[in-house]
């Protein structure tokens, strides 16, 4: 006679299979929220002008060349928010931003982007280097976090012999933010951007004269 444990053995194994089957846990929801910036509607003004700018790709501080949202803990903790991206390269997203406001001021006529067109002649070239774009806390506090936005822009004559005609350090106000909401930290950074755009229009050199 078989022994009740052997008998018992078929039905047991089968129980731990159908049991293993649950063991695997459920796939859980991707948490990953993705932001890009945000450019103003353009204000309505005259007929476009003459200015004709080439707009050099945007130099980012290396620490931003990321697709997460960076927050700044102090003067030198970095923590890179992986379920809070930006859906597209953080230089592409400040440039359109720029051009867009460059290409709506009321002396520019046109605005190249980078690489430049063979057969499109430019009045000056521009070129804008971020050196922050993030969230941050201010050194030694552990609550009042902002939105913190810095860069340097340069207005350059073009030819063979380029000079700078005009170059500008500009820091945005540091705007108030909860720490969390994401959505709003990416508003306040693109108001920081185009008031960049409007401090580069207002630098713009005048038009040259056209030769008689």
């Amino acid at each position: 006679m078989k022994h009740p444990f052997f008998a018992l053995f078929p039905l047991s194994a089968a129980v731990l299979i159908a049991a293993g089957c649950n063991v695997v846990p459920a796939p859980e929801a991707d948490m990953t929220r993705h932001y890009v910036l945000t450019s103003p509607a353009p204000e309505p003004g005259p007929a476009a002008g003459s200015l004709r700018l080439g707009f050099h790709s945007v130099e980012l501080a290396a620490y931003l060349g990321t697709r997460d949202m960076v927050l700044r803990n102090g003067s030198n903790e970095l923590v890179l928010q992986d379920y809070a991206r930006w859906a597209e390269p953080l230089e592409a997203g400040i440039g359109r931003i720029l051009r867009m406001q460059l290409a709506s001021a009321p002396s520019v006529g046109r605005v190249y982007p980078q690489p430049f067109p063979l057969d499109g002649e430019r009045d000056y070239d521009i070129s804008v280097s971020v050196l922050h774009c993030e969230g941050g806390t201010p050194a030694g506090m552990i609550s009042h976090p902002s939105a913190r936005f810095s860069a340097v822009f340069e207005i350059s004559s073009v030819g063979t012999n380029p000079k700078v005609v005009a170059r500008k350090a500009f820091t945005a106000p540091e705007a108030a933010w909860d720490g969390h909401d994401y959505s709003r930290l990416a508003e306040l950074l693109s108001e920081d951007v185009a008031q960049l755009g409007r401090d580069i229009v207002a630098a713009l050199p005048p038009a040259a004269e056209p030769k008689p």
